[in-house]
Parts: structure tokens; C-alpha cells; sequence
């Protein structure tokens, strides 16, 4: 039996005792059926990831006892995902992998052919929080609210950030990130993709380049998982292992 590992963001020791949420109590009793005593992880980016027995387990309420450091923290790779506002399903099937590929930030943007009209954040960062949790990352990636896509570009730190556009005769993916190192992002379009102006207006600014994900178009969801796959393999932390 796996031992669960759970997200705290409340400062972890060894000898103290740490409050859980109601979350993680029906998880960790209705739906995994451990009791007290029983062994889990506790984790965050701050303070490492620590070995821990469950002190106390009521349906809405738990402790952890902390016991010796299994990891200590360390750094994590500065990869972020800009992403038009998708349907549900896809958004969150985004970000559940974009959280297993090691993002640090996932931020939402509103397009002119963007279709939904509202991003639950909350939802978001419940769901990257468990895919945080089953792929043994110690940290857990921001969810920024929506933003329209210009003003998410002008508050952009000016890091490269790699934009999907194969109906631009665009260079492949591979030569724009072969040349990069992070920090880095990766600004993939809504379902009908970005019209023409919004991608003039991207590829304007000096940190934005327009590349192509190969021969076929691919769906939002499936373009945002590929090219961060692309992102880590040539210039992210997957070149250390």
C-alpha cells in the first residue's frame, strides 16, 4: 500500500504536529480508509518533503505528526504556461499535466475566440495540488487569475516565451527551444485558435517567438501538453536526469 503524500503550507518540522484540511480528512478517511497512526508525507517547496503518522482523523478534521525530513527542498524549474481560458474538462486536464511536466505558474488569458466566461482558480489550484501530490514535486504551481491576453503580455518579466502558430509558416519548436535555458514560457491559443491581430500583437515583442508543433493541428489541450514536453526534454530540468 502506497503512502499517501500530502500538500501543507503551513512551516513543516520534525517533532511538530501540523493541522490538515477537511479536504485532505475525507480523503484520507472516506476515501483511502486510513485511521490514526497510519503513515503518510507531507510536503512543500519551502520546507522539503517530511515522513509523518496521521496524529488525528475526524471526517472534517486531521494532524499530522511529523517525524524525520525525507527530502530537503530544493530548486525547481522555472517553466510557465500561458493558456487561453478552455471548457472545464480541457482546462483541467491541462493543468493536471502541466502540473505533472513541472510548470511553476499557470496563467489563464481571455481571447477574442475564447468561449467560456468564467475560470474557477479555486478548482484549479485543488486540482494541481493533487497532481502536485501524486508526482512527487515538492511545489505546487501558481494558478493566476484570468487576464486578457495583452495585459498578460505586458506584465510579462520579458523571460522567452514561446508562442504555438502553425498557420504562420513558423519554424519548428525544436530550433527556438534548443537555444533556450530557463526561465521560459509556452502560450498556446484557444480551441478556434488566435486570430490573426492577437498573434501580430504577440509576436511584436522582442521576448515572443511564433513556432510550429509540426505537421498537424492539434487540439488547445493537447498543444499546451506537447510543447511544455518539448520545453522540458531540450531546455528545462529533464536535460539533468
Amino acid at each position: 500500500m502506497s503512502t499517501p503524500r500530502l500538500f501543507l503550507d503551513d512551516p513543516l518540522a520534525e517533532g511538530a504536529e501540523v493541522a490538515g484540511t477537511p479536504a485532505q480528512a475525507h480523503h484520507l478517511g472516506t476515501v483511502l480508509r486510513r485511521a490514526a497512526g497510519d503513515a503518510v508525507a507531507v510536503f512543500n517547496a519551502r520546507d522539503g518533503e517530511y515522513a509523518a503518522r496521521i496524529a488525528h482523523l475526524r471526517k472534517d478534521r486531521c494532524a499530522f505528526a511529523l517525524d524525520a525530513r525525507l527530502r530537503p527542498p530544493a530548486a525547481e524549474p522555472d517553466l510557465r504556461l500561458v493558456v487561453a481560458a478552455l471548457k472545464r474538462d480541457a482546462l483541467d486536464w491541462v493543468v493536471e499535466k502541466a502540473t505533472e511536466l513541472g510548470v511553476s505558474t499557470i496563467q489563464p488569458v481571455v481571447t477574442r475566440r475564447t468561449v467560456v466566461d468564467r475560470v474557477n482558480v479555486e478548482r484549479l489550484a485543488a486540482i494541481a495540488r493533487g497532481a502536485a501530490e501524486q508526482c512527487e514535486r515538492l511545489s505546487v504551481p501558481a494558478i493566476a487569475a484570468p487576464l486578457p491576453l495583452h495585459a498578460a503580455l505586458d506584465a510579462w518579466d520579458g523571460a522567452p516565451l514561446l508562442v504555438a502558430a502553425e498557420r504562420r509558416g513558423a519554424a519548428p519548436i525544436r530550433h527556438a527551444a534548443a537555444a533556450l535555458r530557463l526561465p521560459c514560457g509556452w502560450l498556446v491559443g484557444p480551441e478556434g485558435g488566435f486570430e490573426s491581430a492577437e498573434l501580430d500583437d504577440a509576436t511584436r515583442r522582442a521576448f515572443v517567438t511564433a513556432v510550429a508543433l509540426g505537421p498537424r493541428i492539434l487540439r488547445a489541450e493537447t498543444a499546451a501538453v506537447a510543447g511544455l514536453a518539448v520545453l522540458q526534454a531540450l531546455a528545462g530540468d529533464w536535460t539533468a536526469t
